[in-house]
């Protein structure tokens, strides 16, 4: 066998860090919650029903159903958002308006090119007090959408719409709640990495620096192709769970539309009460932080020897307190879990 075969899955054909996200059709909610929630692990759900959305919101329904609302999107003159360096623009348009131009490649009326791409991430209807929720955004479309009892009802954060031109890609990051994705047009590819590779991905904040996850400068992120890539292909109908912490970047291979569910999974007195995106870290952990900066701050009157062999003492500290063993090595690489049968 060649050496470049050697690195292929013999059954799938991926690259050797590659695993596929299981793929569970007809899972009940009861079963989730049992055992497949408790796991902490990405799942797509095919086979449940969400609704008539899947069938009814073409653009002609959108448009015809919501196309008054004003709603703020990002706009970019190239497929990859990139969210740390801010290239694209934040414009304001009609949600009609939205749908039209998104569901093309090519607008007569645009803001930087005839060939920019869009992205709606849905807000309150005041973004700095209140969360998102499409119940009350967009209610003549919410008739046709059914949210699966996946959560309890109490634990419900927000609910958030996302449109997404054909080869839009969003920049990866993780969340600190729980979601589900409900993909409802277009097939929208998925790749995630696990919070314990986060020392592979470049991270600044609760996003990655490499923008193109395909095609890895490695000279820059030389340590990123360690990282596991998990992926899957959603279709019309899915339901992605993505765990808290779990990094997740998203390309729409057409024009898609889905919407998002968060919820807490942990006690509400955890979460920054102050945070109508959701997407802050816990109390605790912006404390830790601050603990750990003041500490590297203490150490920089050292020698750089002390302060490095200082440094690694702290890591350990942490490490036997903190950290988990590693994924088992089974985990998504059984017969069944591999591939879709």
């Amino acid at each position: 066998m060649a050496a470049a075969e050697s690195l292929k899955c013999f059954r799938c054909n991926l690259p050797k860090k590659t695993k596929q996200v299981p793929i569970l059709k007809d899972v009940t909610a009861e079963l989730f919650q049992k055992e497949l929630y408790p796991k902490r692990r990405p799942v797509v759900l095919r086979g449940f029903d969400i609704g008539d959305c899947v069938e009814k919101w073409t653009t002609e329904y959108l448009i015809a159903n919501a196309g008054n609302k004003q709603v703020n999107v990002h706009v970019s003159s190239t497929h990859q958002m990139d969210f740390i360096n801010k290239n694209f623009l934040y414009r304001t348009l009609p949600f009609g308006e939205l749908v039209k131009r998104a569901s093309k490649e090519i607008n007569e009326d645009y803001f930087i090119s005839p060939d920019e791409k869009y992205y709606l991430r849905s807000l309150g209807d005041d973004p700095r007090k209140s969360v998102a929720d499409v119940r009350q955004q967009f209610p003549h479309l919410m008739k046709d959408l059914n949210i699966p009892p996946l959560f309890p009802a109490e634990n419900f954060f927000s609910s958030v719409f996302r449109i997404a031109s054909k080869s839009c890609q969003l920049w990866t990051h993780y969340d600190v709640m729980d979601n589900i994705l409900m993909q409802i047009r277009g097939h929208k590819k998925v790749v995630l990495f696990s919070p314990q590779d986060a020392h592979f991905l470049y991270l600044k904040g609760d996003k990655s620096e490499v923008l193109d996850i395909d095609d890895v400068n490695t000279q820059n992120f030389p340590l990123f192709t360690n990282a596991t890539r998990y992926e899957c292909l959603l279709e019309p109908g899915d339901i992605i769970f993505i765990p808290a912490l779990w990094f997740h970047n998203v390309i729409s291979e057409e024009f898609g539309v889905a919407v998002n569910v968060f919820w807490k999974h942990l006690d509400s007195s955890l979460y920054c009460q102050k945070d109508p995106y959701g997407n802050k870290d816990p109390v605790a952990v912006i404390s830790a932080f601050q603990i750990v900066d003041r500490a590297v701050k203490a150490l920089e009157c050292l020698p750089k020897e002390y302060q490095d062999f200082y440094g690694r003492m702290l890591v350990s500290r942490i490490e036997k307190k903190c950290y988990l063993k590693d994924l088992e090595e089974n985990e998504f690489t059984n017969k069944d879990d591999c591939c879709e049968s």
